[in-house]
């Protein structure tokens, strides 16, 4: 074993199947999709009143135009011939009473049902994002960010479509149902049954295309996760994709997953317009039998003209929601297979779950260091093996521990759970004798810093990065930890000095320069125990220097464990731990190990070697 960069990348639990065209592996339990859009419109009860009330007002006058037609022919129009006005005239201002009052009342409700909308995807979009924040590290890495930004924008977006115009034509088409069923079946039981019973094929109609839909829905929903998931991958990626020159094979890819989301698109219009064919086929067959039917009976002297009349309005009436309610099965089915992926994503648990029953840390004078205990611990991933086979570890507070070995040993592995990124299978992993598990986030995350190998920047300024360690840091506070890390020269020769703008992901400073500012919000913490994971990796010669120079100031006091990629990092440890294989297979200080035979003296060898070469 002579690897002297000793780069490790963690061992990790089989990912999720990365084929885009997987389906999503999150279902939601039994009730979680109705729980999900209750909860959502809870809050806002009394205004779901009230529009509905606003609904059923409207729906009356709307509805009353017809009947006013029936008195206008059956009673005004032979009024009228006797010179009598008045009926007429009644009918006629009624009805525009009654159109103006419902365009009125309409005009409410979609103020009204736009407001509730809004503020529930408000609500909507913050528990997704909120939650997927709270949600472990093993999730994150099999669950890809491009679903979750599926699950925010295009799922939620059909869930706006449903909420501002679905629930209306449903309720709309409920509602018309129902009156002009009783406004038919008042005028005449023969009419009204025959409206009622052609229904039903109506209904049939209705299940067939609910049912294909659903599956259509459900398709297209993964599809657009697809497309996003490689966008955001290619662009997340594009350094390595213009330098291996994947642009034709991307291209390929994408198109491919484009090509589905387009024909899961056209599934859905031609449900649609199946849908849209077969009900006003129904509508149309009903209302000539009722015409030829109506008339008949006109003639025989059983029926009134202005009752055919009003029927035959209050029957276009009832059929012409039917398409609007095609529109509505149409936003149904779309909103409830994204709703269905969003109850499944809000469903999951995290990894790491906030204690129950908090403890405090006990208080230390003196220096800041903590006594860090691996008692009994060992750890598997959920779908892999055993990572760490059962050992026990104490660091005494103040100790600085390196940590050796070859790729995939069990280092970073080691170093996750001392940062409770993962809880062990078994076992207690305890800081100045209390469980991880029994602390608080906030209080866990004040006594325990982590900087991995990939140091990752927000948009914003340089101050803003160093001050993630602490909000309240002031301005002094945080040049002070940069200059002890020795970042202070390179930021103050940028534009703007610690104004100035880092850009997405800190690309306007390099690799090295990124990680120096790292160093330096993890100081600013001042953290009881210091992780360092590679943390050196992307640093040259000259800032690897500058880093080590710091160390002996930055960790004095501090319990650290440096995950060590490079043997020269080695230097600054009062100890050394030898990895292999998830095992500790050597432990002491770094100058006893290196004068014998074992692994450590073989690796600290072979890098002294490579230096000479």
């Amino acid at each position: 074993m002579t690897d002297t960069t000793l780069e490790e990348k963690t061992t990790k639990a089989p990912a999720a199947p990365s084929d885009p065209f997987d389906r999503d592996d999150l279902p939601a339990p039994p009730g979680a999709t109705g729980a999900l859009l209750r909860s959502l419109l809870a809050p806002h009860r009394g205004r779901v009143v009230v529009a509905a009330l606003i609904l059923l007002v409207r729906e009356a006058a709307l509805q009353a135009g017809p009947l006013l037609v029936a008195y206008a022919i059956d009673r005004g129009v032979p009024a009228f011939r006797a010179g009598d006005h008045g009926p007429v005239i009644a009918v006629a201002t009624g009805y525009l009473l009654c159109a103006t009052l419902s365009g009125a009342l309409q005009y409410a409700f979609v103020r009204g049902a736009a407001r509730i909308n809004q503020d529930a995807l408000l609500d909507l979009r913050g528990r997704i994002f909120r939650h997927a924040q709270v949600l472990s590290v093993d999730f994150h890495e099999r669950y890809t960010s491009g679903r979750l930004i599926s699950r925010s924008t295009t799922d939620v977006e059909s869930l706006r479509e449903l909420l501002s115009e679905g629930l209306q034509e449903l309720i709309g088409v409920v509602l018309s149902f129902v009156s002009i069923s009783l406004i038919l079946l008042s005028l005449d039981w023969g009419i009204g049954a025959v409206a009622v019973a052609s229904f039903l094929p109506l209904h049939l109609l209705i299940r067939l295309y609910r049912r294909r839909a659903g599956e259509v829905y459900a398709e297209r929903s993964t599809a657009i996760a697809g497309v996003i998931v490689k966008f955001a991958e290619t662009m997340n990626g594009i350094r390595p994709v213009r330098a291996f020159r994947r642009e034709r094979a991307n291209d390929a890819e994408f198109a491919a997953l484009n090509h589905r989301h387009e024909r899961s698109n056209g599934d859905a219009l031609l449900e649609m317009a199946r849908y849209v064919v077969g009900s006003r086929l129904v509508a149309n067959t009903a209302v000539a039998g009722m015409c030829l039917w109506g008339a008949y009976r006109v003639a025989a002297g059983t029926l009134e003209l202005g009752v055919l009349a009003a029927a035959v309005l209050y029957m276009r009436r009832l059929y012409d929601p039917i398409d609007r309610l095609g529109m509505f099965l149409n936003s149904y089915e779309s909103a409830a297979a994204s709703l269905t992926k969003i109850a499944g994503l809000l469903a999951q648990e995290p990894g790491v779950p906030e204690t129950t029953a908090p403890r405090e840390l006990p208080r230390r004078a003196g220096a800041p260091g903590r006594e860090v205990v691996f008692d009994s611990v060992s750890f598997a991933y959920r779908t892999g093996g055993e990572v760490l086979p059962r050992f026990d570890l104490t660091i005494p507070a103040g100790q600085t521990v390196a940590v050796v070995g070859a790729t995939g040993a069990g280092k970073s592995t080691l170093a996750k759970l001392l940062a409770r990124f993962y809880d062990p299978t078994e076992g207690q992993v305890r800081l100045d004798g209390v469980d991880l598990r029994d602390l608080t986030t906030p209080d866990l995350r004040r006594g325990i810093v982590m900087v991995t190998q990939e140091a990752f920047l927000f948009s914003g300024t340089v101050a803003d990065n160093i001050a993630i360690g602490r909000p309240d840091a002031t301005r002094g506070e945080i040049e002070a930890a940069a200059k002890a890390i020795g970042a202070h020269e390179f930021i103050t020769g940028l534009p703007d000095g610690y104004d100035t703008d880092v850009r997405k992901r800190g690309g306007r400073i390099s690799a090295g320069q990124r990680q120096l500012v790292a160093f330096a919000r993890a100081l600013l913490a001042d953290p009881a125990v210091l992780i360092l994971d590679e943390a050196t990796s992307s640093l040259d010669v000259p800032g690897e220097r500058a880093v080590q120079r710091a160390m002996d100031t930055v960790l004095a006091g501090r319990t650290a464990v440096v995950i060590a990629h490079r043997l020269s990092t080695v230097e600054v440890a009062d100890r050394v731990l030898v990895m292999e294989s998830g095992r500790i297979v050597e432990d002491g200080p770094p100058s006893t190990l290196v004068k014998g035979d074992g692994h450590y003296a073989g690796l600290h060898q072979a890098w002294r070697d490579s230096l000479v070469g």
